[in-house]
Order: structure tokens, then C-alpha cells, then sequence
């Protein structure tokens, strides 16, 4: 009996802002780079309200980017996705195999999207992609910064390259947390600066820094 071939999968789509500058969609972006799954891009404009579109309103539930789409499975947060992704194909891993080192790894993904909003706010991702901004920051956000940097301090007290040992997702999450600070020009740790400068330089980092943007 002859075997028929498989059906080629069909790419994914991951849908990220026009800017290029959400901290989530590069995080999902490497994860697909790194695990060598192909993609295609789409962008959604939140600045016109396309993300409250009809069709991409019931792809995404949220209404946020980044939404990946398989075949008939949409799913939005990034962090879900990026589990998602590591359960469907477990080499190149985005996440340590230890149980409770995973476990740490996804503490410091829920932290970075959860806490220290007034970096967030005072430091958006434009410092990251477009350039520094004027103001300095405020009292509340060098407070942030100062729990920001105690903790990134803790985490990589072992003096490797990496917060796990090896390469994972959140060096990548972590670094962005940073660099909102290190490229704009305010005091960082000189470890934290050479860890941010070590994961920036990371090819698929790269393939998304690099990207072509709008104009603001």
C-alpha cells in the first residue's frame, strides 16, 4: 500500500504593531526566529483602532498585538504564545528543561508584564527604537529602576552570560526592561548594561531591531 506524502504545514502569522516597537511582539518574534518556524508578518495600526477591527477582534479576544495564528488556532498574549510554541516544538528550546528554573523563567516574564509601570511609562519603547526622551525620570521610576536592577542583579549573581545557564525567552524579555534604560542614557549597573548590550546582539534580537519603522 503506497503512503501518501504529509500536507506541508502551513506557515504561521504573527500579527505585530506598525511600529515595531511592542516589547510582546519582538518577544514572540525571536521565540519563532529562534525555534526556526516559519512565519509570515502581518501588522496591525493601533493607532487607528485596527486591533478593535471586527475580524481581528475575534482572531485576537484580547484586541492586543501580538496574535499568532495556526491553521484555526488564534492566540493572543505573548506569553502564552510563547508556551504554546515551546509545548508544539520543544527543540530549540525558549525555556529551561529544570522544573522550578522553568518556573523562575516564567516568574520573570509575568513580573516584567505586570510590574514596573512607571518605566513603562516614563521610558516607552520609542526610547528603544526612536530615541531617548527628554525628561528625567521621576521619583516613582527610580524606585522601579532600583527594584529593576535588584532583582536583575540577584538573578544573574552567578556571573554567566545568561539568566539560566543557557539562552531562554526571557533574557530577551528582561534585556528590553533594561535597555529602556540603558539606551536612553540613564545609570544602569555597568553588569546589567553588558548583559542588555550581550542579549541585544543576539541575531534574532537583531532581525527585529533592525527592522525598517514610520516615522513618529
Amino acid at each position: 500500500m503506497s503512503v501518501q506524502p504529509s500536507t506541508p504545514r502551513k506557515p504561521m502569522l504573527l500579527f505585530a504593531d506598525a511600529r515595531f516597537t511592542s516589547p510582546y511582539a519582538m518577544s514572540v518574534f525571536v521565540a519563532l526566529t529562534e525555534k526556526r518556524i516559519p512565519f509570515a508578518l502581518k501588522t496591525v495600526d493601533l493607532e487607528t483602532g485596527a486591533n478593535r477591527g471586527e475580524e481581528y477582534a475575534a482572531q485576537s479576544l484580547t484586541q492586543r498585538v501580538p496574535t499568532l495564528v495556526d491553521g484555526d488556532f488564534a492566540l493572543s498574549e505573548s506569553s502564552a504564545i510563547t508556551e504554546y510554541l515551546e509545548e508544539l516544538q520543544p527543540e530549540p528550546a525558549l525555556y529551561p528543561a529544570d522544573l522550578k528554573t522553568r518556573a523562575r523563567a516564567r516568574q520573570v516574564q509575568a513580573w516584567i508584564r505586570s510590574d514596573l509601570l512607571p518605566i513603562r511609562q516614563e521610558r516607552s519603547t520609542n526610547v528603544v527604537f526612536y530615541g531617548p526622551a527628554d525628561a528625567p525620570l521621576s521619583a516613582a521610576a527610580e524606585a522601579a529602576a532600583d527594584k529593576l536592577f535588584k532583582a536583575a542583579q540577584a538573578l544573574l549573581d552567578h556571573g554567566g552570560d545568561h539568566l539560566f545557564g543557557a539562552w531562554t525567552i526571557a533574557d530577551v524579555d528582561l534585556a528590553l526592561m533594561l535597555n529602556r534604560l540603558v539606551l536612553n542614557g540613564d545609570d544602569v549597573p555597568p553588569a546589567l548594561r553588558d548583559y542588555a548590550a550581550r542579549q541585544w546582539a543576539r541575531e534574532s534580537v537583531q532581525a527585529w531591531v533592525s527592522r525598517a519603522r514610520p516615522p513618529l
